[in-house]
């Protein structure tokens, strides 16, 4: 059952990501499903809110495919529920199967341009079923090759779980390492959207938030709310410049000066 349930979620995840929802396969909200078919939710949200941090910054643009996000949340879950691997262990091995689900995706990519002619062909005829049989082979196409990874996957982490549990025990320099990156990834991703986002003037934010993460972070009763609270800080803080900038608008127009127009 659980194998069965994977490879369904695992096919409408790989689906998501290029249309439907384009939400559902993040790995904030893949990875509790996948953690609840596994029978470990609470790893599922570790690893979901984790994987998420990695990942933020990486988004298809055009035809440049990142490293495969479903691809990499569904090893790492396995992994990590499977072989009892910690999370940044299973991130940092689950990052090399992520990049060869960008293979994946471009074989499937490559295939699917060869639809083109068809559906020109049937298109040119008045007639739509051209187009809706190509569409409905990329996708199961698509789908059903994620999927099959997917159970490779599942078994290939119950088969290996006494190699890893040894592994662990008499290398315990290489699981290190493998923690050690997948530690380091999170901050990777955030330094990916911050450099597609910030501009000059969202330092001082930056900074603020920074500074008040450290502040909060290290008074005990306030610990466990460190981010709410900061997200409540910035919300306050975006309402205000939201109303003052209106205001001056409407001052502006009221006072006979034009009005302004708004910018990217």
């Amino acid at each position: 059952m659980q194998v069965v349930l994977l490879a369904i979620v695992t096919f409408l995840f790989a689906i998501d990501q290029f249309s439907l929802t384009e939400i559902v396969y993040r790995p904030i909200c893949a990875c509790p499903i996948i953690g609840a078919i596994l029978g470990d939710v609470n790893t599922g949200l570790v690893l979901g809110g984790t994987y998420e941090l990695m990942m933020i910054g990486s988004m298809p643009v055009g035809g440049a495919q990142p490293a495969n996000v479903v691809i990499g949340e569904v090893v790492a879950m396995i992994f990590a529920v499977k072989t009892g691997m910690d999370v940044d262990s299973a991130l940092g091995a689950a990052v090399i199967f992520s990049v060869f689900g960008t293979y994946v995706v471009t074989i499937v990519f490559t295939i699917a341009s060869s639809f083109n002619a068809w559906c020109d062909e049937t298109v040119s005829k008045g007639e739509t079923k051209g187009v809706t049989q190509a569409i409905a082979a990329d996708v199961a196409l698509l789908g059903g090759l994620f999927a099959v990874i997917a159970i490779v996957a599942y078994y290939g982490g119950e088969t290996i779980q006494p190699a890893m549990q040894s592994l662990s025990e008499n290398a315990s320099w290489f699981m290190s390492g493998l923690g050690v990156a997948g530690g380091m990834m999170r901050f990777v991703g955030f330094g990916v959207l911050l450099k597609i986002m910030l501009s000059n003037d969202m330092w001082g934010y930056f900074l603020a938030g920074f500074a008040m993460a450290l502040v909060i972070g290290n008074i005990e009763a306030l610990a466990s709310a460190t981010l709410v609270l900061i997200a409540f800080i910035g919300i306050g803080i975006a309402c205000s410049n939201y109303f003052t900038s209106i205001n001056i608008k409407e001052a502006a127009a009221n006072a006979g000066l034009g009005g302004f127009s708004d910018g990217i």
